[in-house]
């Protein structure tokens, strides 16, 4: 949360063009917004194993203050800010963990714990103590991400909501999305792209073939509403446009997260269509096996993609208003049309 300094924008892109890829209260206010569970259908496991052991229980606490924030964000988000550095000094005088300016810190500080690692507040909101730095930063992003989707843009809340971390949510409103600041741009996609790292994977059936991993991985979905511009590696997410109310996958992002998981995080497909249809390697259409990828041409483009799963068949999300589910190849809608096969793993 530096000074950021213009350049050229950056802008995202969903299934047909935009990518996507998923926040006066007290601290007793913003545990009062912890949630029990998450949304339906979302996904915020966090991989402890990459996490400094005497920060997880911090959080995973503070994944739970709202939808829109969960644990692999913050952990993304802490790394990008200090490097898990809580001492850490930028020459902005941004301070600890979390990277809060003084200024912004006498606002949003919560006192959540002890300097000296413990649980109980010891009466200081500390930049510098991870506790009191880590569920001051979530609650935070909780209200970045009220803010940023008040301002009602066509573009996805979670990088907006980054956005307005580093840059401030003056900045978004008054370029209409992220900020053509270089640093900021970098910020958001740095974050982006480690999420995923820091998200629990699927653990790969032992001996099992990875294509049968992917289908398994797809199918734990099954009824997860379609979400345009909405879900990822790190599961189903709310989306934007079409996709803003609702926490689903679109179809790229259920391909995009069954491969991450069947892999063990190892690969990470694009995040479109049309560019997850270049990716993997290429199988002729006899050849299809399950788990292998499918896209089809249904307009100007491969706009559409699915995961096969045999006898025909073949997983997908397939439009705003519908759910993950099992469709027939032979469908009138998706027979005849331009297909491409790829295979991962």
């Amino acid at each position: 949360m530096s000074d950021p300094r213009p350049a050229a924008l950056l802008t995202g892109c969903a299934v047909v063009g935009l990518v996507c890829f998923l926040l006066g209260l007290s601290v007793l206010g913003a545990v009062g917004r912890e949630q029990d569970a998450a949304p339906a259908g979302f996904e915020t496991g966090l991989d402890t194993a990459r996490v400094p052991a005497a920060y997880v229980r911090w959080i995973e606490r503070a994944g739970s203050l709202c939808p829109e924030v969960g644990a692999p964000l913050l952990a993304a988000q802490i790394e990008a800010e200090s490097g898990w550095s809580p001492d850490a000094v930028s020459p902005a005088d941004a301070q600890g963990l979390s990277q809060f300016l003084p200024g912004t810190w006498a606002t949003w500080g919560v006192d959540a714990a002890g300097r000296d690692g413990s649980a109980e507040p010891d009466g200081i909101a500390d930049p510098f103590t991870p506790g009191d730095a880590i569920m001051t930063q979530a609650r935070y992003d909780c209200w970045l991400a009220d803010e940023v989707r008040a301002l009602d843009l066509d573009q996805d809340p979670t990088r907006l909501m980054l956005a307005a971390y580093n840059a401030g949510p003056g900045a978004v409103e008054a370029y209409g999305g992220i900020p053509p600041y270089p640093e900021t741009q970098s910020y958001v996609t740095a974050i982006i792209t480690s999420m995923s790292r820091y998200t629990a994977s699927e653990p790969a059936a032992p001996g099992g073939p990875f294509g049968d991993r992917v289908v398994a991985a797809a199918e734990k979905w099954l009824g997860t509403p379609y979400s345009w511009g909405g879900g990822g590696p790190e599961g189903p997410g709310r989306g934007f446009a079409q996709g803003a109310g609702t926490v689903g996958f679109d179809c790229s992002s259920l391909v995009q997260y069954a491969v991450y998981h069947a892999s063990g995080g190892r690969v990470v497909p694009p995040r479109v269509s049309q560019m997850q249809v270049t990716a993997g390697r290429a199988v002729a259409r006899e050849d299809m096996r399950p788990g292998d990828v499918i896209g089809f041409r249904l307009g100007g483009s491969y706009d559409h993609i699915g995961i096969y799963i045999g006898r025909g068949q073949f997983i997908h999300a397939p439009r705003t208003g519908d759910v993950v589910r099992i469709s027939s190849l032979a469908e009138p809608h998706y027979a005849g049309k331009p297909q491409k096969v790829r295979r991962f793993g």
